[in-house]
Protein backbone atom coordinates (compact mmCIF):
# COMPACT_ATOMS: atom_id res chain seq x y z
CA UNK A 1 0.00 0.00 0.00
CA UNK A 2 1.41 3.16 -0.59
CA UNK A 3 1.89 6.38 1.28
CA UNK A 4 -0.56 9.47 0.94
CA UNK A 5 1.24 12.59 0.65
CA UNK A 6 -0.17 16.20 1.40
CA UNK A 7 0.74 19.46 0.90
CA UNK A 8 1.78 21.98 3.32
CA UNK A 9 1.61 26.15 2.14
CA UNK A 10 3.76 28.05 4.41
CA UNK A 11 3.61 32.09 4.08
CA UNK A 12 6.99 34.05 4.31
CA UNK A 13 9.25 36.83 3.55
CA UNK A 14 10.16 36.48 -0.18
CA UNK A 15 13.64 37.39 0.44
CA UNK A 16 13.91 35.07 3.37
CA UNK A 17 12.71 32.24 1.12
CA UNK A 18 15.44 33.38 -1.44
CA UNK A 19 18.18 33.48 0.47
CA UNK A 20 17.11 29.76 2.00
CA UNK A 21 16.69 28.33 -1.28
CA UNK A 22 19.95 29.26 -2.35
CA UNK A 23 21.68 27.83 0.63
CA UNK A 24 19.90 24.98 0.46
CA UNK A 25 20.34 24.55 -3.35
CA UNK A 26 24.08 24.99 -2.56
CA UNK A 27 23.66 21.81 -0.09
CA UNK A 28 22.03 19.83 -2.58
CA UNK A 29 18.50 20.03 -1.20
CA UNK A 30 15.49 21.70 -2.53
CA UNK A 31 12.82 23.56 -0.43
CA UNK A 32 10.34 20.29 0.04
CA UNK A 33 13.40 18.19 0.84
CA UNK A 34 14.41 20.50 4.31
CA UNK A 35 10.74 20.58 5.09
CA UNK A 36 10.73 16.88 4.96
CA UNK A 37 13.76 16.18 6.89
CA UNK A 38 12.57 19.27 9.48
CA UNK A 39 9.54 17.25 10.23
CA UNK A 40 11.51 13.70 9.99
CA UNK A 41 13.46 15.02 12.95
CA UNK A 42 10.60 16.45 14.91
CA UNK A 43 8.44 13.07 14.28
CA UNK A 44 11.17 10.47 15.33
CA UNK A 45 13.02 12.71 18.05
CA UNK A 46 9.21 14.10 19.48
CA UNK A 47 11.32 17.18 19.56
CA UNK A 48 11.92 20.33 17.52
CA UNK A 49 15.73 19.82 16.24
CA UNK A 50 16.92 23.19 17.18
CA UNK A 51 17.45 24.87 21.30
CA UNK A 52 14.18 27.86 21.39
CA UNK A 53 14.37 29.14 24.79
CA UNK A 54 11.99 32.04 25.88
CA UNK A 55 14.95 34.73 26.67
CA UNK A 56 15.38 35.58 30.51
CA UNK A 57 14.69 38.72 32.06
CA UNK A 58 17.88 40.10 31.09
CA UNK A 59 18.03 39.01 27.65
CA UNK A 60 14.52 40.50 27.78
CA UNK A 61 15.27 44.12 29.23
CA UNK A 62 18.16 44.16 26.62
CA UNK A 63 16.16 43.18 23.81
CA UNK A 64 13.82 46.01 24.69
CA UNK A 65 16.89 48.36 24.95
CA UNK A 66 17.11 47.40 21.32
CA UNK A 67 13.98 48.08 20.06
CA UNK A 68 13.85 51.36 21.72
CA UNK A 69 17.47 52.85 20.75
CA UNK A 70 16.06 51.50 16.75
CA UNK A 71 12.65 53.71 17.19
CA UNK A 72 14.01 56.04 18.95
CA UNK A 73 17.61 56.65 16.40
CA UNK A 74 19.26 56.94 19.60
CA UNK A 75 22.58 54.82 20.46
CA UNK A 76 23.45 54.37 24.09
CA UNK A 77 26.73 55.58 23.33
CA UNK A 78 28.06 58.70 21.65
CA UNK A 79 30.87 56.82 20.35
CA UNK A 80 32.88 53.39 20.01
CA UNK A 81 35.44 54.25 22.52
CA UNK A 82 32.41 55.07 25.14
CA UNK A 83 31.15 51.92 24.46
CA UNK A 84 34.28 50.25 25.03
CA UNK A 85 35.82 52.34 28.39
CA UNK A 86 32.08 51.08 29.71
CA UNK A 87 32.56 47.49 28.64
CA UNK A 88 36.05 47.36 30.36
CA UNK A 89 34.66 49.03 33.40
CA UNK A 90 32.30 46.07 33.79
CA UNK A 91 34.52 43.34 32.83
CA UNK A 92 36.57 45.01 36.20
CA UNK A 93 33.80 44.46 38.00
Amino acid sequence: MGTQSSMLHVRMDSELKQKATEALAAMGLSVSDAVRLLFHRIAADQAFPLELKVPNARTQRAMAEVDEMVKTRKARFASADEMFTELEKASSQ
